[in-house]
């Protein structure tokens, strides 16, 4: 988000945030979670997809550029979301017991985290 509102700041536009609505119900099971996680990633890209297609639509160029690097993350984010999707239905989705939960979390610790911080990025840094 604050990448987005530094580009628009830059372009010399007015900032407005409004309300943020309030977060989606508990999971009700730990698939359900990651089932949960996956949808709003989708959910993200088409709203991404949405503004690639409307900065297209009007030949905002720079917009459209600005817009591939949020292309590219969503790619990526789906793309974690879904492997971990994956993972839980591998190890039992809802029927999932605690020992393949246990190989999971062990696995997840040994995963690489190359995610970056929020408030680390900005549109000089992204």
């Amino acid at each position: 988000m604050m990448k987005i509102l530094e580009y628009i700041l830059k372009r010399g536009a007015e900032v407005q945030v409004k309300a943020i609505p309030a977060p989606p119900e508990n999971p009700v099971s730990i698939n359900n979670c990651f089932e949960k996680v996956f949808e709003h990633e989708t959910d993200n890209t088409k709203a991404v997809y949405k503004l690639v297609k409307m900065s297209f639509d009007e030949e905002d160029w720079a917009t459209w550029n600005f817009m591939q690097w949020f292309v590219k993350e969503q790619i990526e984010e789906e793309t974690l979301a879904m492997n971990l999707l994956d993972k839980m239905k591998i190890a039992g989705g809802e029927k999932v017991s605690s020992n393949a939960l246990y190989s999971l979390d062990r696995d997840l610790e040994k995963t690489p985290d190359e995610a970056r911080s929020a408030q680390d990025v900005t549109a000089d840094n992204p």
